[in-house]
């Protein structure tokens, strides 16, 4: 895990140590106090800080004038206010100068510790998008989409086309299909500095979407003690991803697309509206023309973010692609689960290929993490495959086709091979070196495929040749 450092600056000692006290509970974080801004100041200039918690009223220069100087010096460091005499303009004035929360005292330990916790959730998520950039840059693959298909190349193309302009776009396609990675190669190839922030608004409750969209000014409510950054602003200067748009509420709709038309935010509870700089990227599996058709989405706002379509093709769509994804995701799984397994064998891979895959490349992943950690041999097998897959292809919508067929095609496979070891021990008298050199296999191959059908050697050489284990 990450560790992270934070700076505490109050011109009071029993107020640091109540801060330092609080804070050091967070697990990854790192805590420094200062009793003197112009000394916190010298500090940023000389070492790096993920948040600085401030008091605003404090001997010149006070915790705006800190503000100032740790943005310019740090301008991913997070900064946040502590104040006993709250009001509208003082929240406001810092967050225009970029404040991420105000902590109004006084205050419980356990109130500054959540504002800083959601402080070092935003900075992870910060440097989680950092992180994909620099793959993003460093990499071949077309972001972290894999395939060379036709179907994906006219999504890079479309993607190249819109990436570099401050266009909206829409994502459409079935679920599992790679809608999220369409959008960070958007966010990634733009150009542009601020964050990409992914909002799920189907698993958000609705009532909380309103402030977490657009957050709050203290005492726009009860128990909004301070000001609170909603993800519309954290999003200025970079890309804001709305995921299941199909989702939203109407009321929220309607504000979002006053969002869009003016491209200014009005926190709940303010007076003023601020000015953002973003880009809307939004995705949905819903065939979203009859969701405006049937009156359940706002055609003006599905015009606004419908500026240029993207289709995702479903997995079985794109041709060439399955063999491709496959080695990498049992390489993947394999790497993670710490196990020699090189691939798949043919058989295994005709069955993946016959399968419909309505859960797309989510359900192709879901699979393969599946089989790599069952299997017992170095290359999965049509006997490690879900038997859900195995039983047969379905329609686009998982009806089964010609179901039954592989399941008794792997289980007359199985029965094959068992059959081929036994009559090899019994000529050998179970002797596996022997055996192994009669069959031209390595000795280590021949003792997995035993052990694989649960055939010991051993009893041929007792028993001459025993009743073999059922599938």
């Amino acid at each position: 895990m990450n560790r992270y450092r934070a700076l505490v600056v109050d011109d009071e000692a029993d107020m640091l140590e109540v801060c330092h006290d609080a804070l050091v509970r967070l697990p990854g974080l790192d805590v420094e106090t200062e009793r003197s801004s112009a000394r916190a100041a010298e500090r940023l200039r000389q070492e790096s800080f993920d948040v600085v918690v401030a008091d605003l009223r404090m001997p010149p220069p006070d915790g705006v004038a800190l503000l100032r100087t740790a943005r310019q010096l740090q301008p991913e460091c997070l900064y946040l206010l502590m104040t006993a005499f709250p009001t509208v303009e003082a929240a406001v004035a810092a967050m225009r100068e970029g404040a991420f929360d105000f902590v109004v005292k006084p205050f419980s330990p356990d109130a500054l510790a959540g504002a800083v916790f959601r402080a070092l959730e935003r900075r992870r998520l910060t440097d989680e998008n950092l992180l994909l950039a620099r793959q993003v840059e460093g990499s071949h693959r077309f972001g972290e989409i894999l395939g060379e298909s036709q179907a994906m190349r006219r999504v890079y193309d479309l993607v190249e086309r819109v990436a570099s302009t401050p266009t909206d776009v829409l994502i459409v396609g079935e679920s599992g299909t790679g809608k999220e990675l369409v959008a960070r190669a958007i966010h990634a190839r733009s150009g542009r500095k601020g964050r990409f922030v992914p909002v799920d608004c189907g698993a958000i409750p609705e009532s909380l979407l309103e402030s977490e969209f657009f957050g709050h000014s203290a005492g726009a409510f009860t128990g909004a003690g301070a000001s609170r950054l909603g993800l519309l602003e954290f999003a200025d200067g970079g890309s804001f991803f709305l995921d299941e748009v199909c989702e939203l509420a109407p009321a929220l709709q309607a504000k979002l697309l006053r969002v869009l038309q003016e491209r200014r935010v009005r926190r709940e509870g303010a007076l003023e509206e601020i000015p953002v700089d973003l880009r809307f990227i939004a995705a949905t599996n819903r065939d979203i023309d009859l969701e405006v058709r049937e009156h359940r989405f706002r055609e003006d706002l599905c015009f606004r973010l419908n500026v240029v379509r993207i289709p995702v093709p479903p997995l079985r769509e794109r041709e060439g692609d399955l063999e491709m994804l496959v080695s990498h995701f049992v390489a993947r799984y394999a790497r993670e689960s710490g196990k020699e397994v090189r691939g798949v064998d043919r058989d295994a891979l005709e069955v993946l290929g016959r399968h419909a895959w309505p859960g797309n490349v989510r359900e192709l992943q879901n699979c393969l993490r599946r089989a790599v950690t069952l299997t017992r041999g170095e290359v999965v097998e049509t006997g490690d495959l879900p038997e859900a897959v195995v039983a047969g292809p379905g329609d686009a919508h998982g009806a089964a086709g010609g179901r039954g067929f592989f399941a008794e095609r792997a289980r007359r496979i199985q029965a094959f091979e068992r059959e081929a070891l036994a009559a090899l021990l019994e000529r050998h008298g179970g002797d596996v070196t022997r055996a192994a050199a009669d069959s031209e296999l390595p000795r280590g191959t021949l003792y997995r495929l035993l052990k694989k059908h649960g055939i010991e050697a051993d009893s041929f050489r007792r028993h001459g040749r025993p009743s073999l284990p059922t599938a």
